[in-house]
């Protein structure tokens, strides 16, 4: 495995020498916000070799390096899902890539589906810990010692520092932000309301298909973690309609501007 992320980095040093110093994953509803900061340069991920490629509707599939304002960053313009039918190594191994290619720092978004009955449609949530017991672990098999420990501790996987500027960024900017556990379950179907229940019980407040076993991969390389989902629909059993990837589109679309300012400000005071 860790050949292959050799491989991969090798491509990307072939087309670019660029060193981030943070690395953003967009979710959906966010695709544009890497065409707004300055681009230095663009690799799609077909032309990575070994690189998973995205197979979901709304993702460009690639990465875009730049600068916000003066932060260098990389940014995953479209994410790989453990669904899509790749093994839990393929999807986590972008975000070892980025953390080879020099950044320190990791921004997660998504798109979730509300747990908590406090929640509504279009608020952001400010992940504070997740949940990963519905899907495999990306730390299982061999131990690659050049990426991190044998049993690495998780105790503090979203920085607790990374957190506060989150709060910070998002007072500057007007924005209303909510805090609370993410639980990943595997996808591609939406959640029972038996298992929304479960995930109340265990403590959850947002159920969603990807980003714990990002931020378990990066912590276990060291970086600093910070996540924030975006509420796109109330889970099954509190929403009163059959959920549909239209809505969740579509509210991820009606707040992306705000999101998109809160990402920026949270960038640049990182």
């Amino acid at each position: 495995m860790y050949k292959k992320l050799e491989k991969s980095l090798k491509s990307v040093r072939e087309r670019t020498d660029f060193k981030p110093e943070v690395a953003v994953v967009l979710g959906s509803g966010l695709g544009d916000f890497a065409n707004e900061i300055g681009i230095v340069d663009t690799i799609d991920y077909s032309e990575i070799e070994g690189f998973p490629v995205s197979t979901v509707k709304g993702h460009a599939g690639r990465f875009v390096f730049g600068y916000v304002d003066r932060t260098p960053v990389v940014i995953m313009q479209g994410r790989v899902h453990y669904y899509e039918g790749y093994s839990m190594q393929d999807v986590v191994l972008p975000t070892r890539l980025m953390r080879m290619m020099g950044a320190k720092k990791l921004l997660l978004t998504n798109a979730a589906g509300g747990a908590n009955e406090n929640f509504k449609a279009g608020d952001l949530m400010m992940i504070t810990d997740h949940i990963t017991t519905a899907v495999p672990s990306p730390l299982i098999g061999p131990n690659v010692d050049e990426l991190g420990t044998r049993f690495p501790d998780m105790s503090e996987v979203y920085s607790k520092r990374l957190q506060a500027v989150i709060e910070k960024s998002a007072e500057e900017a007007g924005v209303e932000i909510q805090r609370g556990v993410y639980v990943q379950f595997t996808g591609p179907n939406y959640e029972t309301p038996a298992e929304v229940r479960m995930a109340r019980i265990w403590g959850g407040d947002a159920v969603g298909m990807s980003t714990a076993v990002e931020a378990m991969a990066a912590n276990h390389m060291g970086m600093e973690v910070c996540g924030i989902s975006c509420i796109t629909n109330m889970a099954a059993g509190i929403s009163k309609v059959q959920l549909d990837h239209k809505e969740v589109q579509e509210t991820a679309d009606r707040v992306a501007k705000t999101f998109k300012e809160l990402l920026r400000k949270i960038i640049v005071n990182m």
